[in-house]
């Protein structure tokens, strides 16, 4: 059965850091392009960050850059996102995905030939 299960959010102040955890199975991660999407009620879901299948190239949207890093281990089927001087912007749910191919397009993460979505983790930032 294929499976992204993401872990690592919660409730955390103005200024604080998360770390978000995407874990993959039932399929081949390293086939896979893996991106970090966030979504807010009757908002359009936003492209935060992706990692290319190989893991040598990353890219960020406008609202990361500077502030989150991607990561993944390809031999354990994981990815991150560390996200630091949280701003209550940041507010969402945020879904870990597997995607052909992603990258930057006028600011945002654009991820290609979705495979797989994860269910989402709350993150919760307080003013």
């Amino acid at each position: 059965e294929v499976q992204i299960v993401e872990s690592g959010g919660g409730l955390v102040q103005a200024g604080g850091s998360l770390r978000l955890s995407c874990a993959a199975s039932g399929f081949s991660f390293d086939d896979y392009a893996i991106g970090w999407f966030r979504q807010v009620p009757g908002k359009d879901r936003e492209g935060v960050s992706c990692i290319s299948k190989s893991g040598s190239n990353t890219y960020y949207g406008d609202s990361a850059k500077g502030r989150f890093t991607i990561t993944s281990d390809n031999a354990k089927s994981m990815a991150y996102l560390q996200m630091s001087n949280l701003k209550p912007e940041d507010t969402a749910v945020y879904y870990c995905a597997a995607a052909v191919n992603c990258k930057e397009v006028g600011g945002q993460v654009m991820g290609y030939g979705m495979y797989h979505w994860g269910k989402g983790t709350q993150v919760t930032v307080s003013s």
